[in-house]
């Protein structure tokens, strides 16, 4: 005879604990790969090259006029104040195009290492928000404000246009200051997609990262400078003219619908996993 105690499901923690025991961190690295390789393929397969130009100056010269709007519209005077220093600009051209692989990255193997209960549901979040970005651009692409200004780069505003005006006075910093790589040169030229700016993977990947961490560290003072990441991070992307700061709105919003997502998948996970342990 089989005790009441046999017949018990587990419990929630239960599956929790044997969901995180059936991870293997080769097959996380390996389904990151992929996913990521679809998703950059996606995105730069319907990126720029096939979009035109003009519809993504429009959509910009919209979220201009939302801003306008509602009395924001800062970012040419906030990126024309810090233009005169030169290494400043440079590190922040840096910032943004390493930070936002590096930290997340390294968040995500963190939770793979320390918390690997709570792993799953944060990772399904990261992909669900990831994937949502992609509709975004594919749905709105967007010229970004470093374009806005440019009669002489083939993704520009100006690019083909005698009469073209510059209304804004943007600046391309990498392009004018360096950094480790550049939208204008060799294969990034080609394959990058350079209207993919709304939502601002780099602000929702950013926040991911203070959501993810932010329970598990215990020190108070060393939790409230997480936040100083996403600060930085929209920073980065307002002062190097990469993206409008609504753009960053955008990325909350993603991120907010990814856990959403992300949490209903792991629940879904979790069930599959109770009903073939009680078959």
């Amino acid at each position: 005879m089989v005790n009441a105690r046999e017949e018990e499901p587990p419990s929630p923690a239960e599956v929790k604990h044997l969901h995180a025991t059936r991870l293997r961190w080769w097959r996380e690295v390996l389904y990151i790969a992929i996913f990521y390789g679809i998703y950059t393929w996606t995105r730069n397969q319907f990126g720029s090259a096939s979009v035109d130009s003009t519809i993504a100056h429009n959509h910009a010269l919209w979220i201009i006029s939302a801003e306008k709007a509602i009395g924001f519209f800062i970012e040419p005077g906030f990126q024309q104040h810090f233009l005169g220093w030169k290494f400043f600009i440079q590190f922040w051209n840096v910032f943004y195009g390493t930070f936002h692989f590096v930290v997340t990255g390294g968040v995500l193997a963190w939770l793979f290492a320390r918390y690997r209960h709570d792993y799953s549901v944060w990772r399904n979040t990261l992909a669900f928000t990831t994937a949502l970005a992609l509709v975004g651009f594919s749905l709105f692409p967007l010229m970004p404000p470093r374009l806005l200004s440019a009669d002489d780069d083939e993704f520009g505003a100006g690019h083909g246009n005698p009469h073209f005006q510059d209304d804004y006075g943007f600046v391309d910093t990498l392009a004018e200051y360096g950094g480790l790589w550049s939208f204008n040169e060799g294969a990034m030229a080609k394959v990058s997609n350079q209207y993919a700016a709304m939502p601002s993977l780099h602000f929702a990947w950013s926040s991911w990262c203070v959501a993810g961490t932010w329970g598990r560290i215990r020190r108070r003072w060393l939790r409230a400078l997480t936040l100083l990441y996403p600060a930085a991070t929209l920073f980065a992307i307002v002062v190097t003219a990469n993206h409008f700061w609504l753009d960053a709105v955008g990325g909350a919003i993603v991120l907010g619908v990814g856990w959403y997502l992300g949490n209903k998948f792991t629940d879904w996970t979790e069930r599959r996993i109770l009903a073939q342990t009680t078959v």
